[in-house]
């Protein structure tokens, strides 16, 4: 904790506040730290126990994350609310859980939004990678019905399964881009240059055109 306090800047914690995340440690200099320790299991529920934001995410580098329990994980997604941490966990060690397909089925409906954003986020990494059993349409139904008027963090979630449905799977594209042009969620998002626009229209247009070149 000494080690992380000293590497504070408060110009980083400036910036990071703006994205809701309140800690000031460049993210570079925590994954030096982490390839010191190296992986140790005690010590990183030690961290994550502090409930600081960069002990958290040093917690989340030096973990293993096979090691934690189905329950372990519910609760560690359920206290956690700083989006990187969130994003961390969801995809550095949720992912990567024997526990994480059983973790999906149980948060994709859950009433709190960021903990549903998580089984929207192990959904979209089956639409990607493992699609068998997964109801397309149903997905399609539910993103169509509910992305315009859900929280950000689970709006964000949405969007970028509705991106990855029509990037991955040519049959339900045409589809996919007509939900997004009508529902216009992250439209107008600011994008830097040489990025590409989170609109899935557009997110799903520019990906197809790399895959096709």
């Amino acid at each position: 904790m000494a080690e992380l306090a000293a590497l504070e800047d408060p110009k980083m914690r400036a910036v990071n506040e703006k994205h809701g995340d309140d800690h000031g440690v460049h993210l570079g200099r925590l994954r030096a730290l982490a390839k010191q320790l190296r992986t140790q299991q005690d010590l990183a529920r030690e961290l994550w126990r502090t409930d600081d934001t960069a002990a958290r995410l040093l917690a989340i580098l030096i973990c293993r994350p096979r090691a934690f329990e189905r329950d372990e994980l519910d609760t560690m997604v359920r206290e956690t609310r700083a989006p990187k941490v969130h994003d961390w966990l969801v995809n550095y060690v949720v992912k990567k859980s024997p526990h994480s397909e059983e973790l999906r089925r149980a948060w994709f409906t859950d009433p709190d939004p960021v903990v549903a954003s998580a089984g929207w986020a192990l959904t979209t990494e089956r639409v990607a990678k493992k699609p068998e059993g997964l109801d397309l349409d149903g997905l399609l139904d539910v993103i169509e019905a509910e992305m315009k008027v859900a929280p950000d963090r689970l709006q964000w979630a949405m969007n970028h399964c509705l991106a990855q449905i029509g990037i991955q799977h040519a049959g339900y594209r045409a589809r996919a881009i007509d939900i997004g042009e009508r529902l216009a969620v992250l439209k107008d998002y600011p994008t830097p240059p040489n990025c590409t626009s989170p609109f899935a229209p557009v997110w799903i247009a520019e990906m197809v055109r790399r895959q096709e070149t």
